[in-house]
């Protein structure tokens, strides 16, 4: 994953002075490679909804009592939102390919049944009837009559199922299908403008030049019909056939988050300071571990202290490079805040030092395993630890706490909202979920929120990016590091850390249990060489 080696610069020149233009230039390789990818995913779903479609419309427009239930279940399949359709996927097909390729086939079935059954009801009633008179049979009818005449109608269907597919496709990169959208994700993720630009463009334009071109085929005069019957069935196989090019050469396959690729304390680290060289795919942190479970990673980038690592009999790598840093969770607040409503500071130190390491995999655990919603877990901790009060629905003013999108962060942040709304007469409103670092810290500075809980090591490498030397000096001590992103955070961005909350859920990578002890493998570096010697 070359693209996202160039995210983050670990000096002091920030990766938004780079142009779109340079940064285009230096991943040009990867964006053809995506771009081939997604012009795959696109005519594989494309080719199957036109075998399956087409004989549907035929249908249809001969027993037109099924034409409005047809229609309808192809209509309610395409009024489910995509990313709900790919995580309805993911249970019954996994992850990758499989799910990706039969969401965008389910999204482009109902344009082409309908301009399929639209086209021949279309025909002149007229024509047809020569035709009979002339002794053709009803198959002879429909190849020669009916489908030449319907066909300018029939395209504008395959169009639009082409233009939707491209579109949806971006998504297919959540589930580590690949496609452009692993450059959206991971710029949006990263807020990095250039990388989501290096997705969304060359989509768009793809999407217009397929269209366009389509749009020919549309206007290809009848005497010449017969060839684009002919040749057009190839054209998509051809097309489609684009995504088996990337080499799989059987090696371990890891499963990365957007984040994790393009931070130094994640993949650019482990090629910096391992010499890691393995496959990797772009996944979403919500099917990632499941994914691993399930034996279609080998690898993924994690959190020491998440409950599915127990949920799914994961073990951690030791990091024996120590690429990793302490990362203590504290909350992080903005100075005029805490001046405003200088009650605030001690109300969130209550949590200070009362969830350790183990403490939290069980608190994860509840949520990504057993299911139970961030707000009840953090009402029966709040309760077990005896601070746990009523609102007193205050009216003094509104604290709004921010999350980044998994679960630890939504139960700190109820945590947080609870102590808040029983000890003060502060109100609170949630914007939680809110992607990863730099999106929730951007959000932070421009005041959209008040608070959010972060992580000492995130801070020191991802936000705060001090030289090596710096880095080498402090990142073995957590108290050194704790000190080091306090004092800079105030100095710099006016923003305080409180007391770190007790448990480091630091960066990890992980494997099935079974494997690592199947291929003798406990550390970082222990991978590498596996990896190597293959």
């Amino acid at each position: 994953m070359n693209y996202l080696q160039h995210s983050i610069n670990t000096k002091k020149t920030s990766m938004h002075e780079q142009s779109f233009f340079d940064f285009v230039s230096q991943q040009s390789g990867k964006i053809l490679e995506q771009t081939v990818a997604h012009i795959g995913l696109t005519f594989i779903s494309l080719f199957i909804a036109i075998i399956i479609g087409l004989p549907l419309g035929i249908l249809i427009s001969r027993k037109k009592k099924l034409a409005g239930t047809v229609l309808s279940i192809a209509g309610v399949l395409q009024t489910i939102p995509s990313i709900a359709l790919l995580g309805v996927m993911i249970p019954l097909l996994g992850i990758g390919v499989k799910p990706a390729i039969t969401a965008l086939f389910l999204y482009a079935l109902l344009p082409i049944i309908r301009n399929t059954y639209t086209g021949i009801i279309g025909v002149d009633g007229d024509i047809i009837e020569a035709a009979r008179g002339m002794g053709m049979s009803s198959g002879q009818i429909l190849l020669k009559v009916e489908l030449p005449l319907a066909m300018p109608v029939i395209f504008a269907g395959i169009r639009t199922a082409t233009v939707i597919n491209v579109g949806v496709a971006t998504l297919a990169a959540y589930i580590a299908a690949g496609g452009l959208g692993e450059f959206i994700f991971g710029g949006i993720s990263l807020n990095n403008t250039n990388m989501i630009l290096a997705g969304a463009i060359p989509a768009a334009l793809l999407a217009i030049v397929l269209d366009f071109l389509l749009s020919r085929v549309q206007k290809i005069r009848l005497r010449k019909l017969r060839l684009a019957y002919i040749s057009f069935p190839f054209i998509i196989l051809l097309l489609s056939s684009f995504y088996l090019l990337p080499n799989v050469d059987g090696k371990l396959l890891a499963g990365f988050t957007p984040e994790f690729m393009g931070r130094v304390d994640g993949y650019l680290g482990l090629k910096e300071k391992y010499h890691l060289n393995i496959r990797t795919v772009v996944i979403s942190d919500a099917v990632m571990y499941k994914a691993a479970y399930e034996k279609k990673l080998d690898v993924i980038s994690g959190y020491s202290t998440d409950g599915r690592l127990k949920a799914f009999d994961l073990i951690n790598l030791v990091d024996d490079k120590n690429i990793f840093p302490p990362y203590y969770a504290a909350p992080i607040v903005r100075k005029e805040v805490l001046e405003k409503y200088p009650e605030l500071e001690g109300v969130l130190n209550m949590l200070a030092g009362r969830i350790n390491d183990s403490i939290m995999t069980e608190l994860n655990y509840k949520a990504d395993y057993l299911k139970q919603s961030p707000e009840q877990i953090a009402k029966d901790f709040l309760v077990s630890q005896g601070l746990w009060k009523a609102p007193r629905n205050g009216n003094k003013g509104t604290i709004t706490i921010g999350s980044k999108i998994f679960a630890e962060q939504y139960i700190l942040a109820e945590m947080y909202g609870m102590i808040i709304k029983g000890y003060t007469d502060l109100n609170v409103m949630a914007k939680t979920g809110l992607g990863g670092t730099k999106i929730c810290f951007d959000a932070l500075t421009n005041k959209a929120i008040d608070l959010y809980p972060e992580y000492t090591g995130t801070g020191l490498l991802v936000l705060l990016q001090p030289d090596n030397q710096t880095v080498n000096n402090i990142i073995t001590n957590k108290d050194k590091v704790y000190n080091f992103v306090s004092n800079n955070f105030r100095r710099k961005f006016n923003i305080v850390w409180l007391k770190p909350i007790g448990f480091n859920n630091s960066y990890s990578l992980m494997m099935r249990r079974n494997e690592a002890e199947k291929l003798h493998i406990t550390s970082i570096t222990n991978l590498k060489h596996y990896i190597d010697s293959k």
